[in-house]
């Protein structure tokens, strides 16, 4: 029988005071939830803004500490229906756990092939629930909580209070906006919280007659600062070229590791951002192959030491208009390899020396949620918003689309023309011409 800890005080630049209730302090004691101290929130978004150094632990505690701020004012506008009530004291332990299958370095390994990885960090997550001391820790809250609490985290949850933890409004959102900006130093993040977490209500579905959190129109103009800051923090931010071009390299150096046989995806997951690096290196240094060596001796140093990838080519969105690129542009695939390697061909570089970087994010403004008119009438927020409110939504395909840039990053300074670029691509899947023969392509759009 374990002794029950106290409640524990943690201090935080952003939420102040974080009181962490005895099954809280016990899960954070848990290896499995110390090892976030290791994972940084933003991946390599620190080579840019050195502020950014701030970990999926603290970020984990933000969330946990917003679902109970949630939960008391939700309870504060009368009681909460049985359903709803029932179960709801797993919500903090969900958004406490939400994080807990991070690889290395957060998102980053997840846009790897699906053949290199165990699953997303939602999916590996399952893992770590299976761990005896995990398990022990969550034993106060009942028979079959940790499976009710990695549904939740899943989205796979029927709960009311599911939108809290996995939805286009849940406290996650809320919370890393508000310090990925402050940790980096920058403007963008400043999203409302305060009236966000004051108009949440609890609503039937006009349609389905389920229970789901939703919003007061009050606070739809919290809503507006929360897409806006969303874009602004990819725009400057997560997709900025510097952060790109370092993702675009540690994504090669572990997915050639794994390819080459230098560790199983399994061995993904577990480590922490240094750990993973110096297992890669260690392995890498004892092997005699040419194409592993150069993971070791120059890839990883260079990745230490900020020598990041060139951009020889930037194509914005106004230079894709009407434009239709394959899907597997944006995809870690065996066709983007063939092109990067025909690239690097022509560039005089090595195979695995190009970069295509075309980031995916197609949830960034998603928004679906109920909100509250006046006199009570229940609508759902969509695609389409609701025409007189909140015209928004019917943004979000422009504002995404003006976000994304597509990169090509060599290792070497080079520069590479739109045309050339196009010619190439369009010669993806036709075999290679020896002896300095031509392909055919496709002229620049």
């Amino acid at each position: 029988m374990h002794d029950t800890p106290a409640f524990r005080i943690v201090r935080d630049p952003l939420w102040n005071t974080i009181r962490l209730d005895p099954v809280a302090v016990r899960l954070v004691d848990t290896s499995a939830y110390q090892r976030l101290r290791y994972i940084r929130q933003l991946g390599f978004a620190h080579l840019v803004y050195p502020g950014a150094t701030h970990t999926r632990f603290d970020h984990a505690l933000g969330v946990y500490h917003l679902a109970g701020t949630a939960l008391r004012l939700l309870r504060e506008n009368g009681p909460l229906p049985p359903d709803a009530e029932a179960g709801s004291e797993l919500i903090p332990y969900a958004a406490l756990l939400h994080d807990i299958g991070h690889y290395a370095f957060s998102h980053a390994l997840e846009e790897l092939e699906s053949d290199q990885l165990p699953g997303d960090h939602e999916a590996v997550s399952a893992r770590f629930f299976r761990s005896p001391e995990l398990a022990a820790a969550l034993d106060a809250l009942g028979p079959g909580a940790p499976e009710r609490i990695h549904a939740l985290i899943r989205g796979g949850s029927e709960h009311p209070l599911r939108g809290l933890v996995s939805g286009s409004l849940d406290l996650d959102k809320m919370e890393y906006l508000r310090r990925d900006a402050w940790f980096c130093g920058v403007p963008y993040g400043q999203v409302d919280v305060d009236r966000l977490l004051q108009g949440l209500v609890l609503l039937s579905d006009p349609e389905t007659g389920r229970t789901e959190v939703g919003v007061h129109e009050k606070a739809v103009s919290a809503i507006e600062s929360l897409l806006f800051a969303k874009v602004q923090m990819f725009r400057n931010v997560y997709w900025h070229h510097a952060v790109r071009a370092a993702t675009a390299l540690y994504k090669r150096i572990v997915g050639e590791a794994v390819r080459l046989g230098v560790l199983g995806p399994e061995e993904l997951v577990g480590p922490t951002d240094e750990e993973l690096l110096y297992e890669i290196r260690l392995r890498a240094a004892r092997d005699d192959r040419e194409e592993v060596r150069r993971i070791s001796d120059a890839w990883i140093p260079a990745l230490r030491h900020r020598r990041l990838p060139k951009r020889a080519l930037e194509l914005t969105a106004r230079d894709l208009v009407g434009v239709t690129l394959p899907g597997w542009v944006s995809e870690d695939s065996p066709e983007r390899r063939q092109l990067e390697d025909r690239l690097a061909s022509d560039l005089d570089l090595a195979p695995g020396e190009v970069l295509v970087d075309f980031p995916v994010k197609r949830k960034m403004l998603d928004l679906d949620l109920l909100i509250r008119r006046p006199g009570g009438v229940v609508e759902r927020l969509g695609e389409g918003g609701v025409p007189g409110l909140i015209d928004l939504p019917r943004l979000a395909e422009e504002l995404y689309r003006t976000t994304r840039v597509l990169r090509v990053f060599t290792l070497e300074r080079r520069e590479l023309t739109a045309a050339r670029w196009f010619e190439v691509l369009g010669s993806v899947g036709v075999p290679d011409v020896p002896n300095g023969g031509t392909r055919p392509g496709v002229g620049v759009p």
